[in-house]
């Protein structure tokens, strides 16, 4: 990424209203800075697509690098509206944002990894599973993601789908096909058991917020629920007994690759409601649930959002969509979590400095 900052410069960033500090070195981003010092503030992407890192400017100047539209608009820009994925201090700079991590974060780690197992879920999903080091274990919350370091630099991120407390059994990750992908390529055509990979995490705050009492919609398209998955197995270990309504969408009743998991866990989770939802079914699904975009299910079950926190894991559409709309019915801003699955292709238009 292009440094956009003074090389000479070293400034200091505070968050409000935790009063959290750090320093950022020139030429880092902000949001590298904090995850650098475990100061982590809400991302996902890290590459100015998704908007999660979004937060308010309350002082100080920045330089805003490369970003989509979406992400961030130039209204937005214009308010002192910041992506700390890309944004390069010019100043001493004050930002508020009211979803940062607490200190005693776990420690970011580059390990290698052998393929366990490679199990296809679906026409173009694979479950992927690896081995981590014995010496070595990955410590994450439920919902992070870890990345996988390519050649060339290049890097790739996916959501554990297990719990924590499961690793022993090997990391749980869903992978979708893209046709043309550099590693989903790889993963459905030569990947094999037994294989070497590098990946280097954990990241991301999309993880649950256990200090509230507050009923949870969880909401996840097609991979999404990967992350989802890792929730509901954590809520069950520990013993979490909020209401929680879990929304999973897919374009065909096949996309919902792990229906049955879901199914199964209901008579041991009494406070858990499931609602699949599916938007293009044909004749032959024979599908007899609910249908349409899986966000506005939601809304047609609780028009009014205001008791609620929500958490979102999907296509940067419906992610987005979701935010805006439950927000409108009453959300709290702070009461949404996020997650958006943004690929290559998502990251590529409409890029603008």
């Amino acid at each position: 990424m292009t440094n956009m900052a003074d090389n000479s410069s070293h400034f200091q960033i505070s968050i409000e209203p935790s009063g959290r500090n750090f320093a950022v070195a020139a030429g880092e981003t902000i949001l590298a800075a904090g995850i650098r010092q475990g100061v982590n503030m809400p991302y996902g992407c890290k590459d100015g697509a998704c908007g999660s890192c979004k937060c308010t400017k309350l002082s100080g100047s920045v330089t805003q690098g490369a970003h989509q539209s979406k992400a961030l608009s130039d209204d937005e820009q214009a308010q002192g509206f910041v992506l700390t994925c890309c944004a390069f201090a010019t100043s001493d700079v004050v930002l508020e944002s009211r979803q940062v991590t607490a200190e005693g974060t776990f420690p970011i780690k580059k390990m290698p990894v052998r393929v366990k197992q490679i199990e296809r879920k679906s026409n173009d999903v694979v479950r992927l599973v690896l081995q981590t080091p014995a010496n070595e274990p990955l410590q994450y919350h439920a919902g992070q993601y870890v990345e996988f370091l390519l050649k060339d630099g290049k890097r790739r991120s996916y959501s554990m789908a297990n719990a924590p407390h499961l690793i022993a059994n090997g990391l749980d990750l869903h992978i979708r096909h893209m046709p043309g992908g550099l590693f989903t390529d790889q993963v459905f055509n030569t990947m094999k058991e037994r294989d070497i990979l590098r990946i280097e995490g954990p990241y991301g705050s999309f993880y649950l917020r256990e200090d509230s009492t507050k009923p949870i919609i969880l909401l996840a398209s097609g991979t999404g629920f990967a992350p989802i998955k890792a929730l509901l197995e954590h809520m069950q270990f520990v013993g979490i007994a909020r209401p929680v309504t879990l929304y999973w969408g897919g374009r065909r009743p096949s996309d919902l690759y792990l229906d049955d998991w879901v199914k199964a866990q209901l008579p041991t989770m009494p406070h858990l409601r499931y609602v699949p939802v599916v938007s293009d079914a044909l004749p032959e699904d024979g599908w007899a649930g609910r249908t349409g975009f899986v966000h506005r299910a939601v809304l047609a079950d609780y028009p009014d959002l205001s008791g609620f926190q929500v958490y979102a894991c999907g296509a940067p559409v419906v992610v987005a969509s979701a935010q805006r709309d439950y927000i409108g019915a009453g959300l709290p801003p702070d009461a949404f979590y996020a997650d958006a699955f943004t690929s290559e292709a998502d990251k590529a238009p409409d890029a603008t400095t």
